[in-house]
């Protein structure tokens, strides 16, 4: 692995030696290659002939990503493969069709690189778990957290998922390709790294609810990191080379903490929820917005729920009587019969409002300081959002007001996970005392 970072935890990582902080054995990644670097130019082939991808390999990109990086990938890995360029049209939708249009373009090679971000890599990591693949990919942007997971974000038949894919057997990241990224999409990376914060919060309420699986390795990764994005986030955008490795790290530190998890759990929770409902719902007529922008956006929501739930005494919850005809209504038939099979798995029963009544009257404050004990404050996440010059509101990311608070109480319906979303919105449906 090439890493000027200071931290050797990536390098532990490939080679199956970290300490694992929940007291398991050390932890290894199926990811074999991480280069991050200043430059890599001229090493490209290099970088790749160690994975063995084959004799045939598909080279996927879109009509941008090939400019940026596409060309010069193909050109380097054609002394090892014949390479079968797999350009995607337009601005390509990480839904179901295009992983199609992908297999078909793909059916003959041996692997896939995808050269991209977020929706190239969701695309090929997807269609290669299909079609029983290895991938690698090459960077085009520090826009998401999603490049080393073992889970890619399709939408199937409208609604967004979380799918299980393959991990890459190399993520190789050229710091001078992501620095003259577009600005929009390294605040949108930034913007998907900060949600460490909430995610874990929400998963750690789950924990202490409902006895959900929960580990503290995904957070661990990150720790060396995240201060440098905090502290200073105006040198990403300054094209500070520190700055954008530091970004880099977390993403791909982020990706492999989902991929020990098992799941998007400690990356993806409310703040996702509500991103997705965007992706799902919003107007056709709004202009494209970036995943990272939302959950941007979404995160400092989160951030504020979850103080403002915590600040309180002991909750008392009453559940919402929510119904399949509800949420067809709602949804539409295909949808609402969707979301309903994934908030039915977690709507409570009487006996389950009883006992969470009866776990708060004796845990409230010590549920209250471990979840606060793993939070960004929502001021801060706001200062450094602005000092970046990230979105922070609804109308920054193309949406009205009304249409965000929706977004916002409709969110917890889309997925399984018990969040911040569910609690607050059972406390709103409380019995009234009189």
């Amino acid at each position: 692995m090439i890493d000027g970072g200071p931290p050797n935890t990536l390098d532990q990582l490939l080679r199956g030696d970290w300490p694992d902080p929940d007291g398991g054995p050390p932890i290894r990644v199926p990811v074999q290659a991480v280069a991050i670097e200043r430059s890599l130019a001229g090493v490209e082939a290099d970088l790749v002939a160690p994975l063995r991808l084959g004799r045939r390999v598909a080279l996927v990109s879109d009509a941008t990503t090939r400019v940026v990086l596409g060309e010069r990938v193909e050109r380097a890995l054609a002394s090892l493969a014949s390479i079968m360029p797999v350009v995607l049209d337009g601005r390509p939708h990480a839904d179901g069709q295009t992983v199609e249009i992908v297999r078909r373009a793909s059916a003959g090679a041996d692997a896939l690189v995808a050269v991209g971000s977020g929706t190239i890599n969701d695309l090929c990591k997807y269609a290669a778990a299909k079609d029983g693949k290895p991938y690698a990919v090459f960077a085009t942007a520090p826009s998401m957290n999603g490049y080393a997971s073992r889970n890619a974000a399709i939408t199937i038949d409208g609604h967004k998922m979380s799918l299980p894919a393959v991990s890459p057997m190399g993520v190789f990241m050229d710091l001078a390709v992501l620095s003259a990224a577009p600005a929009r999409m390294i605040r949108a990376g930034l913007g998907d790294s900060l949600c460490r914060s909430t995610a874990q919060a929400d998963w750690l309420l789950s924990h202490h609810l409902f006895g959900t699986a929960y580990r503290r390795a995904p957070f661990a990764l990150l720790a060396d990191d995240e201060p440098a994005l905090l502290d200073e986030p105006e040198a990403l955008l300054r094209g500070d080379p520190e700055a954008m490795r530091a970004l880099a790290r977390t993403l791909v530190l982020s990706g492999l903490g989902m991929t020990i998890c098992g799941g998007s759990y400690p990356a993806s929770q409310g703040e996702h929820l509500i991103s997705h409902y965007i992706d799902m719902f919003a107007p056709a007529s709004r202009p494209p917005h970036f995943h990272g922008e939302q959950v941007a956006v979404a995160t400092l929501t989160m951030a504020r729920i979850q103080e403002e739930v915590l600040a309180a005494d002991a909750p008392s919850v009453r559940a919402e009587s929510m119904t399949r005809a509800e949420l067809q209504r709602r949804f539409g038939a295909e949808i609402g019969e969707s979301c309903w099979q994934e908030f039915a798995a977690k709507q409570m029963t009487p006996e389950g409002e009883a006992r969470l009544e009866q776990l708060f009257a004796d845990h409230w404050d010590a549920i209250r300081d471990s979840v606060g004990r793993a939070m960004i404050p929502a001021a801060r996440i706001r200062a450094v959002l602005e000092r970046a010059g990230c979105p922070t509101g609804p109308t920054q990311i193309g949406l009205s007001p009304e249409f965000y608070t929706t977004a916002v109480g409709n969110a917890r319906f889309l997925r399984d996970r018990y969040t911040f979303l569910d609690l607050a919105g059972d406390m709103r449906h409380r019995a009234s005392p009189n």
